[in-house]
């Protein structure tokens, strides 16, 4: 009868262990999801570039210290150049609020070998090999992902 007790007890906690380690190791992912955000921009559309800029700046203003990247490419590419209409906004965006841009490196070969130059990027912005694989790799890192 006590070994029986002690094995229930046992198992109890051992149960309980697991319970507590699972939801310790759930709450770090959810904490890192919270706090990592990237923002795909693939659209030449004005007001879905904006929808994604005013994205960025609510998600710092709701968590303080939130990461949030903004991976552009294809016709969404425009947005970090010095022709867009965002300009400013998102030089001050990448220079002042710590939010980062990521220019697709395909995109820019594509639009040189079209137009017989590389696109002018505004200052800020980096350029990543390809758009769409920065944004799997963020996503493996925990980022959550959105795409207005």
């Amino acid at each position: 009868m006590l070994k029986s007790i002690i094995s229930k007890v046992t198992l109890m906690l051992a149960a309980t262990a697991f319970v507590v380690g699972a939801w310790g190791t759930s709450a770090s992912a959810n904490s890192m999801m919270k706090t990592h955000l990237v923002i795909q921009v693939s659209t030449d559309d004005p007001r879905t570039q904006m929808i994604a800029l005013n994205n960025a700046v609510n998600v710092q203003k709701a968590i303080p210290g939130a990461v949030v990247e903004i991976v552009a490419y294809g016709p969404g590419l425009g947005m970090l150049t010095g022709a867009s209409k965002q300009k400013d906004r998102v030089m001050s965006m990448a220079l002042n609020e710590g939010i980062s841009f990521s220019a697709c490196g395909n995109t820019m070969k594509k639009v040189a070998k079209k137009s017989g130059k590389m696109p002018a990027l505004i200052d800020g912005v980096k350029v990543v090999p390809a758009g769409v694989t920065r944004i799997m790799e963020l996503q493996a890192n925990g980022y959550a992902y959105v795409r207005p």
